[in-house]
Parts: structure tokens; sequence; C-alpha cells
């Protein structure tokens, strides 16, 4: 195919007649020159047909939700009608047509300019394509261009969909493989803890754990994308050694627990999660929600019911205020509100359960972009995607695979509670004061909450996200103190492009000047703990000869020195002892697999002997002193024999009645 424009017929003729072969044996040819055009008019139709069937399917695609929410409109409507004055009624049906003619304008606007684009584009190449197949010149002869545009369109409407079902094995979370533990169970949620894919890294029991929350629309599997491709938002810190989890909420369809969940549910099923990881770890948690997720992890800790187990707060791409989304709002501000009703999305499932179609949500958001999503339009954009010069052997890029699967598969239905908690938040703004239009537990959820538990919160927003506006997303900084990272690109980009620790903006960098990634963010605060753990150094004490202990792993650790003179309060562990003069007991410990003995040791000029205790007995008389070494006091000792697996203490406690020297037992004649 050349590369020659379009221009006026006298520059065409021009260029054709300079490029042009008048020799005799172009005469030769014309037989082989017919047949070519035979074969070209047959792989014309050919693509045409599957061009035809591609943008059908396109159409019927995007068309899927309104079916699906025909039945709901309708059963809404009959209700309505009833209560409602007919003139009302026409009145607000003459606005929804008037609504239906903008949406319809902007999606035909856009489809008719990418029509014209591709088909301008085409008589250009056809034209050039003919003019080689009739006269011997450089570039594609017409077979072979219409045999590469049939190769790109079968590419687009038969491969691109094969592609998308191969990747599923690479996308996204398969909790039945290595790599996942379950940690925790609900009703309603799994929490699942993330190893790191790099075997190199072993997670740190004691670092600061994170719990991820992802949103419930599109579902958990765009926070792992394509973990062998190192595309992975949760391994983005598991990786790293952090102790990593992530909340997946159970099948809506077979689980009735979800199907009626509420927002106290999550939050109270979030408060059972915290405090098993805080248990573990021993270490406050990090709550990280990833788009609506971020969203009821702020309402979750407005409600108080995480209060002392989250300590930080990290938000990617969440509505907080969705009235301060333009786009979305001005959509809903041309819709009548007659029709701003949740009750046109829902479905009833078998058991009599309502429950909001995923579907018909996300098509929400197709119509607010409507010339960006028209199917016409989106036909032609990825025809374009798959015009390569080698189109014969184009393989579809993962990342794109995966990226329309997830668009495509991981719609979810949603619990009509926790709809609700979003659509108010996208019709009703946030008071002056900070407080949100939503409630948990009857409780009011105001922003300065966070800053009064001493929450620290980063808010990572995209730069060119037109499905949450920055605006949108950073509504709080108007009421509380937040650090702030801004990627590049959309609303996924965080979760896809930098989850790569290789790009230049990925989670583990400090970007843009002072951008934190959420990675660096965590290990920031780990840090921090770590260094206000980390005790204060003291020289170290004189040596005392009564308080060395032998360095033996096996051995136990005595309370503290012993002492001869009676004393008016016990010693403490912190006493420290001159050296023993003779005939003053010296308690040593020796520790075994099956037993502790307590050693008490008289130490005489010439001789020393041993007095012995078994384990798990003691001892509460004082031992016979050997000959000539009777103190000139007699304290009386008491010596507390613990398990093998505990501390063995001792005590000063008052005379025994049996003097040294006089006890006869068995126990003092075979010196235990």
């Amino acid at each position: 195919m050349t590369d020659q424009k379009l221009g006026l017929p006298g520059e065409l003729l021009k260029d054709f007649f300079e490029g042009a072969s008048f020799e005799p044996q172009v005469l030769d040819k014309y037989a082989e020159t017919n047949q070519k055009i035979i074969e070209a008019t047959f792989d014309y139709f050919e693509a045409n047909q599957v061009m035809t069937n591609g943008v059908m399917r396109y159409l019927n695609d995007f068309m899927t939700p309104y079916w699906i929410s025909l039945a709901s409109f309708i059963a809404v409507e009959r209700n309505k009608s009833w209560h409602t004055p007919p003139w009302e009624t026409w009145r607000d049906y003459l606005e929804l047509l008037m609504f239906n003619f903008q949406v319809a304008d902007k999606g035909g606007s856009s489809s008719l300019a990418a029509v014209n684009e591709y088909t301008l584009k085409e008589i250009e190449n056809v034209f050039w394509a003919w003019m080689n197949t009739i006269f011997p010149r450089n570039g594609h002869n017409l077979a072979d261009y219409i045999a590469r545009r049939r190769n790109i369109v079968y590419n687009l409407v038969y491969g691109l969909p094969q592609s998308i079902l191969d990747i599923k094995p690479e996308y996204g979370f398969h909790f039945e493989e290595p790599g996942y533990v379950l940690a925790a169970e609900t009703d309603r949620f799994w929490l699942y803890q993330v190893l790191p894919t790099d075997d190199h890294v072993q997670v740190r029991e004691h670092g600061k754990p994170i719990i991820i929350i992802p949103p419930y629309v599109l579902g958990a599997n765009i926070l792992c994308f394509l973990p062998k491709q190192n595309k992975s938002y949760v391994h983005a810190y598991a990786n790293q050694g952090i102790p990593t989890y992530v909340r997946i909420i159970k099948d809506i369809d077979t689980t009735p627990a979800v199907q009626t969940m509420t927002g106290e549910d999550d939050a109270l099923d979030l408060r059972d999660f915290c405090e098993t990881v805080k248990a573990k770890h021993n270490r406050p948690v990090t709550l990280n929600g990833f788009c609506q997720g971020g969203f009821m992890a702020v309402a979750d800790l407005l409600s108080g019911e995480l209060d002392g187990l989250v300590d930080a707060l990290i938000t990617c791409v969440s509505p907080m205020d969705g009235t301060r989304s333009i786009a979305l709002v001005e959509y809903l501000g041309h819709l009548p509100a007659r029709f701003r009703d949740l009750g046109y999305a829902t479905k009833t499932l078998p058991n009599g359960n309502q429950v909001v179609d995923g579907k018909v949500m996300s098509w929400v958001y197709k119509l607010k972009s409507m010339d960006k999503e028209a199917p016409v339009f989106t036909f032609f954009r990825d025809l374009k995607m798959f015009d390569l010069p080698d189109c014969e052997t184009v393989q579809v890029n993962k990342t794109a695979a995966a990226i329309n699967y997830w668009l495509t598969y991981d719609r979810n239905d949603l619990p009509v509670s926790i709809t609700k908690m979003s659509f108010d938040s996208y019709t009703i703004p946030v008071t002056e004061d900070g407080t949100l239009p939503i409630r948990l537990f009857n409780r009011p959820l105001n922003f300065k909450r966070l800053a009064e538990k001493g929450i620290k919160w980063l808010i990572c927003c995209a730069d060119k996200d037109d499905l949450v506006d920055r605006a949108s997303a950073l509504a709080p900084l108007d009421f509380v103190e937040a650090e702030v990272s801004v990627f590049p690109k959309g609303h996924g980009a965080i979760a896809t492009s930098w989850s790569d620790p290789d790009t230049s903006c990925s989670l583990n960098k400090t970007f843009g000047g002072n951008c934190r990634g959420p990675v660096v963010f965590q290990l920031d605060l780990e840090r921090k703990l770590d260094a206000e753990a980390k005790p204060a150094v003291s020289p170290d004490p004189e040596p005392n000869p009564t308080n060395q202990l032998d360095n033996r792993p096996q051995e136990v650790a005595v309370a503290g020195p012993p002492r001869v003179e009676p004393m008016p309060d016990p010693p403490t562990a912190m006493d420290q002892a001159e050296e023993p003069k003779p005939g003053s007991p010296v308690p040593l410990v020796n520790r075994t697999d099956n037993q502790i003995t307590i050693l008490m040791e008289y130490k005489t000029d010439s001789q020393t002997q041993k007095v012995t205790a078994a384990a798990g007995q003691a001892m509460e008389s004082t031992p016979t002193w050997p000959t000539g070494v009777v103190p000139a006091e007699e304290p009386g000792v008491s010596c507390a024999i613990a398990p093998a697996d505990a501390m063995a203490t001792r005590s000063l406690g008052p005379k025994t009645t049996g003097k040294p020297g006089k006890d006869k037992s068995a126990k003092a004649k075979s010196g235990k």
C-alpha cells in the first residue's frame, strides 16, 4: 500500500502517468489481472459480511443492558402511573424523549465521524490499489489490498474475542492456585492473604499489614491484572514483603447474605477482618480502597466501628463526593427527576431478593460518555488498532485482552443497599461541615473524624480519569489534611500500567517531584513504626558475678540475685547483689528438654555443695547445710519450680521451722 494522499484529479493523473509503464508486456498480463480482480471481488464481499457481523455484535453488546432494564422500567412505571397526574407523566416522558435525542446525537455524531474517516482513507487506498493492478506499479495491487482488509476485519471480529477468552488463565485472581491463603471468612466475604510471586521475598510477619478493598461493580480481578507480567496491584505490595490481604465478596447469585447486605454489614465484616489481621501481626492495619471500595472504606472508618484497628488509609481513584464529577452530574441533570430511580436497574432473583444489575449500572457510564462509547464508533476505533503492516500475524496484546476481559465479563450485580449509598453520594453533595449524605448505624459520617483519630491518608487520583473526576476524589481536602499523588493516564492505570515496578510512575516509587506511590507510603509507615518501637540504647551494666547467667540457649533467667540478709521488701529484677560471702546461697538454673533444675550452690573456702529440686516440685524448707557452713542468720528460702516452658522464679519468704543442719529427711540426705 502506498502512503500517497488523495489530492486533486489532475495531480492524481500526473502521478499515475509518471509511474505507469505502457510496454507491450502489459497486454499479456490481462488474464492474470482479471483473475486477481475476481479474487478481490469475492474477498471484498466476504470482508463486508464479516464487518457487518462485527458492527451488529457491537450494537448487540451495547443494547443488552437496555433490554434487561426494560422489564424493570415497565414494572416501575406501571406503579408510578397510578400515583402521578397524567399531565406530569406526559411532561416527564417528553423530557425523557428529548434526553434520548441528546444522547443519540452525541453517539451518532462520533460514529459518523469515525465512518467518514475510515471511508475516505479506504477510497484513497482502493484507488491506488486499482491503478497498481491495471499497470505494473510499486505497491499493493487490488487483490492483495482486499485480502489484507479481510484479514484485519477477521482479526477484530473473530480473533479479538478469542484472545480475550484465552487470557483468562493469566488474568485476575485464581485462589485455587498456590500463592493465596484464606485468612478469614464471614457470611458475605472471604479474606485472602496474597503471597509474593518473587521467590526471593519473604513476608515480614511483624510488618505493617494492609487490607485492600476492591470495587463492587467491576470486581476484584482488576487489582490482580496480570501477575505473571508484573502488572498486579496487590502483588506490588506483597512483593515488598508487606503482609497483604484482599477482601473478596462472595457470589451474589448463590449467596443470600450478599443479596441483602447493608452498609452496616460491610463495616462489621471489615471490623472482624481487621481484628484478625491486627492480632496476627500485632500492628494496626492500613486500609486501601480502590474506586468504590475506597468510598466504602472511608464510610466504615467514619462509622467508628474500626477505631483502634486502623491507623492509615489509602484511596485510589475513589469518588468521595460524586456530585463533583462534572460529566456525570451533567448527564444526570438532563435526566428528568422521575427517572433518577434505582428501581429501573433492579431485578428480582428466583428467591425473591432484589439486586441491582451490574450491566445496567455500567451502561449508565457508557451513556455518560456516549461520544466515546457508541458501538459504531468503538468498532472503527478497534479496527484501527488492527490496521498494522503485518496484519496476518497480528497477536493481540495481553494488556488489551485483559482490559477487554475486565470490561466484558467482570460486571457484577450489586446489593441494593450498597448501591443506594453510592447513588446518594452522586446525587446529594457533602455538607459545608464535611458530613456525608449517608449514615451508618444511624450515625452521621463526617470527614473530620479521620483527623480526630489521627488517621494518615494518601489520596491517589488519575490525571485523565473520565470516570472519577479529580475534584470528586480530592473533595475531603476541604475538611481534612491528606497527602495527594496524581498519576498519569486514566482510571484503571494505577492497577494496570503503574503496578509494573519497572515503569516510571510505579507504585513503589516517588515520582513527579513529591508524589509517593501507595507502596512507598505503606513502607514509610512501617519504617516509622519500627523506629518508634525500637528501645533506647543504654550503657552495659558493670559485670556482676552473682548475676551472670550461662549463655546457653536452654537456660532460663532468674528474677534476681539472692540476699542472705533479711530485707523489709522482696528484691526486684533490677536489684544487684555483691559478691557472695562464704556460706551464702547462689541460685543457678539449668534447663533441659523435660525439666528445669534449680541448683542451690553453697560456696565455702574449701568445698562446694549443691542441693537440687526436680522440675514441677517446690522446695519449701531450707535444705541441710553442710557442716560448718551454717550462716549467722537463717533466712527462709522458697524455690518455686515452673513448668519446663516457663520462667523459674525464686523469692525470699519467712523463716522455716526446721533449722539447717538438723533436717533428717531423705531429700537432704540424698543431696536433692
